[in-house]
This record gives C-alpha cells, structure tokens and sequence, in this order.
C-alpha cells in the first residue's frame, strides 16, 4: 500500500517533532519543514537547522524514503507553496497538511509590545496557518475522490484563556481555532477536513519561554494550574495530531480538540 504523504511545519523540534515521528510510525511519508533560524524580533532561540537534519538523520533508518527535510518559512506563502510542491513531486501527491509552527513573544502590556515582536507572534502563528493552507489545500483537493484530506492546524488553550501579557498570543491562537471552523464548511462534502488541537502546558521551548517572560522559576510552576498537576509531553499532542490525520478521522471537521491536562475545564 502506497504512505499516506504529510506536510508538517515547524518539525524541527516540540510538537511538530513529535508529530513527524508519529506519522513515521503509522507509514506515512514526511516533508518535515521548518524555518530552521532565529527570528530578530524574538528574544529567544528558535529551531535550527541541525535540530532539522538531526530529526531526519535519526528517523530515517527505520522509515527510508520517508522522510525529507525542507527550510521554509512560514509566513512565505510561495516557500510553502513549493514545499507543497516537493512533497507533490517526491511521493506523488499530498494527504495532510499539519502546521505546528509556532512562536511565542509578549512579557509586556498590548499597547507596549514592540511592533516587530507583535507581527511575529500574529504572522508565524495565525498568518502561517493561512498561508499553509491556501498553499496545501488545493494539492488536497487534487486526489482522486473518494478523498481523506486532513487539514490539522495547532492551536492552543490561549485561544480561550484570556493570558495577561500575552495578548498578541492568545489573539492569534483564537484566530487559529476561528479558521479551522470556517475552512471545515468551506471544505464541505470535499472529503478533506479541518480540524485543530489546543494544547496546554507542553514541555516545548515556547513553554520555557513563557516562564522567562513571567519571570518564573522554570516551566514546570505551569503544571499547577492543570488538573493532572504536571505537564504535557509534545508526544501527546502529537497523538491527537495524528488521530486527526488518519482516515478514522473522517466524521471529524471543524472541531477544536483539547488536549490540556484539563487545563479548560
């Protein structure tokens, strides 16, 4: 049987890591893409290229011509529209398109966040989703009918929870899980379906991130807050992640999943 082909952005590490290595392990092919560079508007170090290739290099053994590595950035909707293209080209078509890319930025009141910082946090997060999906969608569409698309966007329990500081964040969070709805109609009776996990505290760079800017002891104090009383692993996330990928999944569109530790409850 012909691999399912995935597109997951923001692969180099945290959720979009994990979820490389669990669609791997259900036989899907991979495009594993990242921006693989710093960000100057944000204070803190991104995914790199040897986090790349080291995500690569370790999961090819056991899934060759599986998986490849592309650099692109996110809020460049012709970078991802050859990324889309690549996978097109490598394994003949494309069946899901997950965007784990993500950044974090704030520490301060709306009104005093620099304005570079601000389209960062609203242009990797929202704006990358937008542009994943017009980039990815169309490629969706182009398989044969009866169709199993999946379109799974990362979201985040900011999108409901009003986090001081970090308005920027929770704005394009909820822009997140308002999109996935939309394209889920959109999408129709396609075959192909749009759906969102809203992850909460998650052992990830973001979450580390996030302490520094609450000037916290160290990421672990978010665990309190949930009910489990610790954090996430991005494996989790990445579980529901690929559920939503999968052909089981094909009764579920427009939904945003919470996987949280309770946290909305």
């Amino acid at each position: 049987m012909t691999p399912r082909v995935a597109l997951v952005t923001g692969a180099a590490r945290g959720i979009g890591a994990a979820t490389v290595r669990a669609l791997l392990a259900d036989g899907w092919s991979v495009l594993a893409v990242d921006a693989a560079a710093d960000d100057p508007a944000l204070p803190y170090a991104l995914g790199t290229r040897q986090e790349l290739d080291g995500l690569v290099a370790a999961e090819r053994p056991a899934a060759p011509g599986r998986i490849h590595p592309f650099v692109a950035d996110v809020r460049d909707g012709g970078a991802l529209r050859a990324a889309v293209a690549e996978a097109v080209d490598r394994w003949g078509g494309l069946d899901a398109a997950i965007g784990c890319a993500g950044v974090i930025g704030g520490g301060v009141p709306l009104w005093e966040m620099p304005e570079d910082r601000l389209r960062a946090v609203l242009d990797v997060n929202l704006g990358g989703i937008v542009e994943l999906a017009r980039a990815a969608v169309p490629a969706l569409l182009e398989r044969p009918a009866p169709r199993s698309g999946r379109f799974v966007a990362v979201a985040s329990a900011a999108a409901t929870r009003g986090l001081p500081m970090l308005a920027a964040y929770c704005a394009a969070k909820a822009g997140v899980a308002g999109l996935v709805r939309a394209l889920a109609v959109e999408l129709g009776e396609s075959g192909v379906t749009a759906n969102a996990v809203s992850p909460g505290s998650t052992d990830t760079p973001i979450l580390a991130e996030s302490a520094r800017l609450y000037d916290l002891a160290g990421p672990q104090v978010f665990a309190a807050q949930q009910p489990l009383r610790r954090l996430l692993e991005p494996a989790e996330v990445a579980a529901a992640i690929a559920f939503l990928a999968s052909p089981a999944a094909g009764g579920v569109t427009g939904a945003v999943v919470p996987v949280d530790a309770g946290l909305a409850l």
